[in-house]
């Protein structure tokens, strides 16, 4: 792992240079390059009439991506009214309840990670293994992370309530971006604000409205389950000053460009309402953030109608990514109380039958690389492009893409289909390190996505958690 290198809030809303929209995917440039040079040949005679031209032999990534491009349909196929509401009662997977071994294995494999990057000093967790810093998004993974740690009998009750209370007291102390709200970046050993890569550098660069809303969610979750945990958990809301996180409805974070605060509306459809929901539970005005209809169109990939955001990059300013993360994460979380299990339904359809179509088993949402450029959105449909690998300033990196071990696994305890199964068994096959559990695997390049991080195995333990007691996680914990 690069030592400079560090993710991007997940609520990043204001991009520096903001390109138009391209309907058609683009090439890949290194396939281009191969594929020329498949043709080329060393100095030989020219070839008579009577010769055959030597035929350009086709890679299966150009198969792929070509398969990809013809895959998209606009307007896309919509969700009929009917199904479009939230179900009162949440969702409940099939085949939940008691782990099998391996399930027990894969949990156990994934805290690993968080034994190995846990700070004694401060109580927080690396976002990145080894390099001593930590989001609020990462350090919520952390607490989910713990909390199945816990309930799934890794650690002892004495190890989860030091650790625990450690962890809250430091949130509860935390220096705050102008006063207010916790800075996107921490030194997680000195506790220092920080920008990315830059552990020792004290520099306040704003907050992640989307981070926080996922930390709010957890926080909620340890309150209501744990009543020891009440008062720090109550701390910690209380050292937030949360007047400025929304607007109208809305979620709003905040970014400073040129010594200059810049102050946005924060969040596109599936992050935007999951995060809301977190502030919701804390009684917070976030109506509009948590609206999945008025700002949502349909795409079709591979046949299937795939909900996106109307919001892009050429429109907006922000990237509309399409990823598996956010539904995953409401459904275990909420059993979707903060978007329509439909949307999730067509997510999950759609790599399915991607699959189908290229034979790659497709789990796709945002995560780091153990390569330039460190941090990717494999995303199903960005700005008008369909099955892009995209960074957040817009660099495409198609021949990145990967298959991602926590969409694989999530997808995997959600729905509990031969898709899934297949998923989570290639995880098992081809993703397990010492340490955790790698990124993922990638698809051009075969081999194994290395970067190991706080967040990919949160989101396994915290899916096997959720396969254990058979229900969301915030029913579990007693918050309905």
């Amino acid at each position: 792992m690069d030592s400079d290198f560090q993710p991007p809030p997940k609520g990043l809303s204001v991009l520096a240079s903001v390109g138009g929209v391209v309907t058609a995917i683009i090439a890949i440039a290194t396939l281009n390059f191969w594929s020329e040079q498949i043709s080329l040949n060393t100095q030989t005679p020219a070839i008579s009439k009577s010769d055959s031209p030597i035929p350009k032999v086709e890679t299966q990534a150009q198969k792929v991506a070509k398969l990809d491009a013809q895959s998209v349909i606009l307007p896309g196929k919509a969700i009929p009214p009917s199904e479009l509401t939230i179900s009162k009662a949440p969702y409940v997977a099939p085949g939940v309840g008691k782990l099998d071994a391996v399930e027990m294995a894969t949990a156990r494999q994934a805290w690993s990670y968080f034994q190995r990057n846990w700070n004694d000093q401060t109580g927080l967790v690396n976002s990145v293994d080894g390099f001593a810093s930590v989001t609020m998004w990462d350090q919520a993974a952390a607490i989910a992370a713990l909390v199945s740690a816990r309930e799934l009998n890794i650690i002892s009750g004495a190890e989860f309530e030091a650790k625990l209370t450690k962890m809250l007291r430091t949130l509860a102390s935390l220096s705050l971006y102008k006063g207010e709200l916790p800075n996107k970046v921490y030194n997680s050993k000195t506790l220092t604000p920080v920008n990315y890569g830059q552990l020792d550098q004290r520099e306040e660069i704003g907050w992640s409205a989307i981070d926080l809303g996922r930390m709010a969610l957890w926080l909620k979750i340890v309150e209501a389950k744990y009543p020891k945990m009440r008062s720090p958990v109550q701390k910690v809301w209380q050292h937030w000053q949360v007047k400025r996180l929304t607007k109208n409805g809305q979620m709003y974070g905040t970014a400073v460009v040129q010594g200059k605060e810049q102050y946005n509306q924060e969040g596109r459809l599936g992050y935007e309402n999951y995060a809301a929901y977190g502030l919701k539970l804390w009684g917070l005005d976030v109506k509009q953030a948590l609206d999945y209809k008025s700002n949502t169109a349909f795409v079709n990939l591979y046949g299937q109608g795939v909900p996106y955001d109307r919001r892009d990059a050429k429109n907006s300013g922000a990237n509309n990514y399409v990823l598996s993360e956010p539904y995953i994460l409401d459904g275990m979380e909420t059993g979707f109380q903060a978007l329509p299990k439909a949307y999730a339904d067509r997510i999950l359809a759609a790599q399915a039958a991607r699959y189908q179509a290229t034979k790659e088993l497709t789990a796709l949402t945002e995560d780091n690389l153990d390569r330039p450029p460190y941090f990717v959105y494999n995303s199903l449909f960005v700005n008008g492009k369909p099955w892009a690998t995209i960074t957040d300033t817009q660099e495409q990196h198609n021949n990145l893409r990967f298959l991602s071990a926590k969409a694989a696994v999530g997808w995997h305890v959600l729905y509990n289909t031969a898709y899934t199964r297949q998923l989570f068994d290639f995880v098992q096959t081809n993703l397990k390190s010492k340490d955790g559990w790698y990124n993922g695997f990638y698809e051009s390049l075969r081999q194994p996505n290395k970067s190991l991080t706080a967040n990919n195995n949160g989101v396994i333990l915290e899916s096997l958690l959720y396969k254990q007691v058979g229900k969301p996680l915030t029913v579990w914990a007693g918050l309905r």
